[in-house]
């Protein structure tokens, strides 16, 4: 009963701490409801439309205009001037005006005229990924689409010179003998909402979360004469109710923002939602454990607070690389792929975009979830393990001030004996 008291005791205590300090109430109440909304608010739109280029038609043809016409009629890109040569298409690229180039050249035509194959230049601003992806994206199309009328024409005047005159299907066929559909699966958008704000929201989790206990940590060996991380409190005389008492207070907390963040934020600006609100919390629980426990145990290497800024802000886009998300795993050496098995947002990221954008079910992200299991087991016993050595530093800091105590009091003793000799 003395344990559970002294754990309810920290509790209370690290939530007056969550309350009363300003950096931490802004990493576990305002980043987690604030970050997300504007993530998703910027990313809404999804898709980039109408991408501005500038044109160059040195062949001035009738085919060269046909291909202009039907690059500016597609969604993704929208033809805004016409310049005399690439020099001073490339003066609006650099200032921005536009974010690439179609160069005609002068043969454009006369190779197709002579049955031979032509060629068109793209040239992209490759600052932004997405801009170079509609830019490049609307020529393929219109080059495909030009080519298949070309061919088709050519199968026509073969085998009207052969006395048979085909009908539109066939020479459609031949034109394009193996037609596909493309189906975008688990982002029918196609849009880069949908596809990298999802692992966001679950990094955001983790990431404010010990940035929070951080932050906490620092002021409380700042508070604290002998900088120690526990405090000189006889509640604070065991370590798994140090840990047990510390834990529910974050857990507390990051249950809401995690249900907020999981369940309400999707579903505000419409990212795919496939899985049941059972399985998100069945794979949030080993992942908060396990981001929790991470959090205590990176707070016991944070002096100031100030540290832990300089330390989990700078790893963030890295996490989110190494979650295999925004870039393939089969990319990431093997190395990396180690050292990220590190972090809990690893397997949380991936677990969660697989329940909730792709429909899998609990048993698919089993792995996954057993790794977080694995994660907070571990985690938790080296959180005991530090907070153990931080509890004996205290103790040692209270027999030396015990002794300088006694010290002081010899001290006046034997001065107040002289005194008395003396008199």
């Amino acid at each position: 009963m003395k344990a559970l008291y002294d754990a309810l005791y920290i509790w209370r205590q690290e939530m007056r701490q969550v309350v009363r300090d300003e950096g931490v109430l802004i990493f576990f109440i305002v980043v987690p409801i604030v970050y997300p909304l504007l993530y998703s608010w910027i990313y809404n739109n999804e898709v980039l439309r109408d991408v501005p280029v500038a044109v160059v038609d040195d062949s001035k043809s009738a085919m060269s205009r046909d291909f202009i016409r039907r690059c500016d009629a597609t969604p993704e890109v929208k033809v805004l001037c016409f310049c005399a040569d690439l020099d001073e298409a490339k003066s609006l690229v650099s200032r921005q005006v536009v974010k690439g180039i179609y160069y005609l050249p002068p043969d454009f035509a006369n190779h197709t005229a002579r049955m031979e194959q032509t060629f068109m230049s793209v040239y992209c601003d490759m600052s932004l990924v997405l801009a170079y992806k509609n830019i490049f994206a609307a020529a393929r199309l219109v080059s495909l689409d030009m080519g298949s009328e070309i061919q088709a024409q050519l199968s026509s005047l073969a085998s009207g010179g052969r006395g048979v005159a085909p009908t539109a299907r066939q020479a459609e066929v031949s034109a394009r003998p193996l037609d596909y559909d493309e189906v975008p699966i688990f982002n029918p958008a196609g849009g880069y909402g949908s596809f990298i704000l999802p692992g966001v929201l679950m990094l955001i989790l983790q990431q404010t979360l010990v940035l929070g206990i951080g932050l906490s940590a620092g002021t409380a060996r700042e508070n604290n004469r002998y900088g120690d991380l526990i405090p000189l409190d006889r509640h604070y005389s065991g370590v798994h109710r140090i840990v047990y008492g510390k834990a529910l207070c974050y857990l507390m907390v990051f249950t809401v923002m995690a249900a907020y963040l999981s369940l309400l934020v999707p579903r505000l600006f419409g990212f795919p939602q496939l899985a049941a609100w059972r399985d998100i919390a069945l794979m949030l629980i080993p992942y908060l454990l396990a981001s929790t426990f991470f959090g205590m145990f990176i707070s016991c290497m944070v002096r100031y607070r100030e540290n832990v800024m300089l330390l989990i802000v700078f790893v963030s886009v890295p996490l989110l690389f190494m979650s295999g998300i925004p870039w393939p795993l089969s990319s990431i050496p093997g190395t990396w792929q180690g050292v990220s098995w590190i972090f809990p947002s690893t397997f949380g990221v991936r677990a969660f975009v697989r329940l909730n954008s792709m429909g899998a079910s609990l048993s698919d992200v089993r792995s996954e979830l057993l790794y977080m299991w694995i994660q907070a087991g571990l985690f938790y016993v080296a959180t005991c393990m530090v907070y153990r050595h931080q509890l004996m530093l205290t103790q040692q800091h209270t027999l030396s001030r015990l002794k300088q105590l006694r010290r002081k009091l010899r001290v006046r003793a034997e001065m107040k004996d002289r005194a008395v000799t003396r008199k």
